[in-house]
């Protein structure tokens, strides 16, 4: 199979940057949302990750008519029963635990209610997800997943990452992965470790 270009379906800067930076060494011409003049919205109405992933990689690749590579990722959180889980995004808005409002940004508003929830709780162990998806629109696809987990910070700390990085702790770690240097958290993230599995299997079919 011949692929000399793959669009992310994204318009999150955060994960685009990191996708380039895993995708780097490939070979494969990396395209953005914001490189395509038509555009189009395709909802994550799914109710697991890997659902909404091949939701997304398939509409963008059968109306850009380019190979995509989708990803849907969040955050579980024990205590909470895995939530925010696929609304990690939205968590702020869902009825779940009461919503919060957005007084900076929606990042902010979500660490906010996570940590509002897990106030005076013990079990704060957690779990970043990734699940990424590969999709040509010639009716082809594989898909990856990979896991960090850690545990929720008390606080935000660390100006780095996005989203749930200032309170999430790695294991092993006594920083928060807004702490993290990008080289060390691509070695260690959900992100990081399901782009790698997917580029491995890429390779083999790319010179078979």
């Amino acid at each position: 199979m011949q692929i000399d270009k793959v669009l992310i379906a994204t318009t999150n800067k955060g994960k685009l940057k990191e996708f380039k930076q895993l995708l780097s060494n490939i070979g494969i011409e990396v395209l953005s949302l914001e490189d395509m003049k038509e555009k189009i919205d395709v909802e994550e109405n799914k109710k697991t990750f890997l659902e909404n992933a091949i939701k997304k990689a398939k509409e963008y690749a059968k109306f850009y008519k380019i190979p995509v590579i989708a990803e849907d990722a969040g955050l579980e959180v024990e205590e909470l029963g895995r939530y925010p889980g696929v609304y990690s995004a939205r968590f702020y808005d869902i009825e779940f635990g009461g919503k919060e409002p957005v007084k900076d940004n929606k990042d902010k508003a979500n660490i906010n209610k996570l940590l509002r929830l897990l106030e005076g709780k013990e079990n704060r162990k957690a779990r970043f997800v990734s699940v990424i998806v590969f999709y040509n629109p010639e009716d082809f696809g594989i898909w990856a997943e990979g896991y960090c987990k850690g545990k929720i910070a008390k606080k935000p700390v660390g100006e780095g990452g996005f989203g749930y990085d200032p309170i999430f702790i790695p294991e092993g770690y006594k920083k928060t992965m807004a702490q993290l240097t990008s080289e060390e958290k691509n070695k260690i993230s959900h992100r990081g470790k399901a782009v790698r599995k997917l580029i491995s299997i890429l390779k083999k079919i790319i010179t078979a």
